[in-house]
């Protein structure tokens, strides 16, 4: 049972993703907090992945399978619908702590900040679930106006924070999530907990140098880094990247 009566959505965006949506869909079902609804955003699937998320029904608020423009627009429609006061995404393979929400709700309850956004630990692992490495930094406005150095797989957001600044902006196609919280700059009230939240998959778009210069035109555009630096910053993060595939690549499968 729940601390008190404060509740959760959690958004899930797919798209043929029958071979993770179920461990994913079981990691929710095991909460100890129940107090969530969760909203599935399905892109149109042609494989077996609306039929899967029908068994979970005991768990599922809403559900609806039609064309988007991508995992932000589907992630906006989430938003439109969610009633929760705070709003999570998680991906189809990303798989949540039982006690995710749980330890959430003892943070909140443990502080009076009216916080935009909280984010946790999360652990990212290779296909076969081995752990690669943590994301656990805590957001500040100089050290993320430069990386986006917090994990935003199942980070709250306040739905206030959407109301102020928007949803998010479809015309990136890899790190729109970055780019929103850059809006507020060092007005953005974030916390952090120190607790896992999740395991995720690496690789993907967002695991790629694609990214990485995506994010350059997120922070130029917010001000949050002259050109320059942007390009700078992100350089270095390029030669880091590369070293992390080439010391992992035993345990990963990258192109």
């Amino acid at each position: 049972m729940c601390i008190r009566d404060r509740k959760f959505s959690i958004i899930i965006a797919t798209y043929n993703a029958e071979s993770a949506i179920r461990m994913t869909l079981e990691s929710i079902r095991r909460q100890k907090c129940k107090e969530f609804e969760l909203l599935i955003v399905d892109g149109g699937s042609s494989d077996s992945t609306c039929k899967i998320c029908k068994e979970y029904q005991d768990i599922v608020s809403i559900m609806i399978s039609e064309k988007d423009k991508g995992l932000y627009d589907a992630w906006n429609k989430g938003i439109a619908l969610a009633k929760g006061e705070w709003i999570l995404f998680v991906g189809a393979g990303d798989l949540l702590s039982e006690d995710a929400l749980m330890n959430y709700l003892f943070f909140l309850n443990n502080h009076t900040e009216c916080f935009d956004y909280i984010s946790a630990v999360v652990i990212r692992c290779n296909n076969q679930g081995h752990e690669l490495s943590r994301i656990k930094g805590e957001w500040t406005w100089d050290t993320f106006r430069k990386v986006m150095n917090v994990a935003h797989v199942a980070s709250l957001h306040n739905r206030i924070l959407f109301q102020e600044v928007g949803v998010f902006d479809i015309n990136y196609k890899i790190c729109a999530d970055y780019e929103l919280l850059l809006r507020k700059r060092d007005r953005l009230k974030a916390g952090f907990v120190d607790f896992v939240v999740a395991k995720m998959p690496i690789g993907g778009c967002s695991f790629s140098t694609n990214a990485l210069f995506e994010s350059v035109r997120a922070k130029i555009r917010s001000g949050g880094q002259p050109k320059i630096e942007s390009y700078f910053y992100a350089l270095i993060q390029y030669a880091m990247l590369k070293t992390f595939k080439i010391r992992h690549s035993n345990y990963l499968r990258l192109k």
